[in-house]
């Protein structure tokens, strides 16, 4: 079997498990699920856990439906790793959000990341034909007030992972996973100072998963996403808000490669290594003018990744329609570099 397949497995796991020890990148599995998905948020340097006020909130923190009383849809794609130049590698989400008055909010997404067709041989390189590899999940969420200022939410998920329909080698079985998963999410709007939201997000907790050997199980990319967001001007025509948000991936394996269950990671992961080199920073700042036009800009830090890219966004709106695009810089080469998002989204 070719490798092409399997090196892109490589890249993903080195890019999306940025907050494990850059020895052992493959401290997790599922890291699709680890993608930020919407161009206003990724144009922000992906910080939106304290903001969450789109249908993007589905991924993002489902704490932000609570605060949410109209009814969306937002779809986005992206191409993937453009520095690999490889038309079959990408990646779509398609999320919704409907408002039901006095019980709250509920929304719903779908995450499908394609990686593409690869070519099988045999022993002797003879052909055997070609498979399609893809990942994908399905999420449901609900978000409610707890009073005026804060909210809660939970999103149950539900993951496939089709890389393979055989073993590699003399492995029996097929290269395919299924996972369940839950997200909790927090936002608070302070009363003591107007304009100030902090927000968290406890994402992918859940069973370990297993493709072929139940006893080589890794664990979901369980992750805790905090935020903070202050509005600085929220007037008629100039609205500007500035975000910063700091992740942490909760995943623990001891020297001989064995990984702590979720509920057990929460707490062992924290003293795992350098705890604010296992941290990623990030900060951005959205502006708009009237609803019109937005800008935005952003930057963040992952220093196990070795990822430090810069990302920009516009939005053009027009009556219920948004249309948002973000661009990614990365540095020469890197495969990140020159990822754009497209999204669309329109409230009814």
């Amino acid at each position: 079997m070719k490798n092409r397949m399997f090196a892109l497995c490589v890249i993903l796991a080195g890019l999306f498990a940025s907050q494990a020890h850059a020895a052992s990148v493959s401290q997790a599995t599922l890291l699709f699920l680890k993608i930020a998905p919407g161009a206003r948020p990724t144009g922000m340097g992906e910080s939106f856990v304290a903001i969450a006020d789109d249908a993007t909130a589905t991924w993002w923190n489902p704490a932000g439906l609570g605060f949410q009383t109209k009814n969306e849809v937002t779809m986005m794609y992206s191409r993937w790793l453009p520095q690999f130049n490889l038309s079959d590698l990408y990646y779509a989400f398609v999320g919704g959000t409907y408002h039901l008055p006095e019980w709250g909010t509920v929304g719903a997404n779908v995450m499908f990341l394609n990686l593409g067709e690869t070519q099988r041989t045999g022993p002797s390189g003879e052909d055997l034909g070609k498979f399609s590899s893809y990942e994908m999940a399905i999420t449901g969420t609900y978000g409610a007030l707890v009073n005026d200022n804060l909210s809660m939410g939970v999103a149950l998920k539900l993951a496939y992972s089709n890389l393979s329909p055989v073993g590699a080698g003399a492995e029996q079985g097929k290269g395919v996973a299924t996972a369940i998963a839950a997200d909790l999410g927090l936002l608070y709007k302070a009363t003591f100072m107007p304009g100030l939201s902090l927000g968290a997000n406890l994402s992918n907790m859940g069973p370990k998963v297993s493709y072929i050997d139940r006893a080589q199980a890794d664990p979901l990319p369980t992750t805790l996403k905090m935020g903070v967001a202050f509005k600085v001007l929220d007037q008629e025509y100039n609205k500007l808000t500035i975000a910063s948000d700091v992740d942490k991936e909760l995943v623990k394996r001891d020297d001989l490669g064995r990984s702590d269950e979720f509920y057990e990671a929460l707490f062992s992961a924290w003293g795992d290594g350098d705890l604010v080199k296992s941290l990623i920073w990030h900060v951005g700042a959205e502006y708009w003018y009237s609803t019109l036009v937005g800008l935005r800009g952003g930057y963040y830090n992952d220093h196990l990744g070795r990822v430090f890219p810069y990302t920009f966004g516009v939005s053009l709106k027009y009556s219920t329609y948004r249309f948002d695009f973000s661009y990614l810089t990365a540095g020469e080469n890197h495969p990140l570099t020159d990822t754009m998002r497209y999204s669309l989204s329109v409230e009814f």
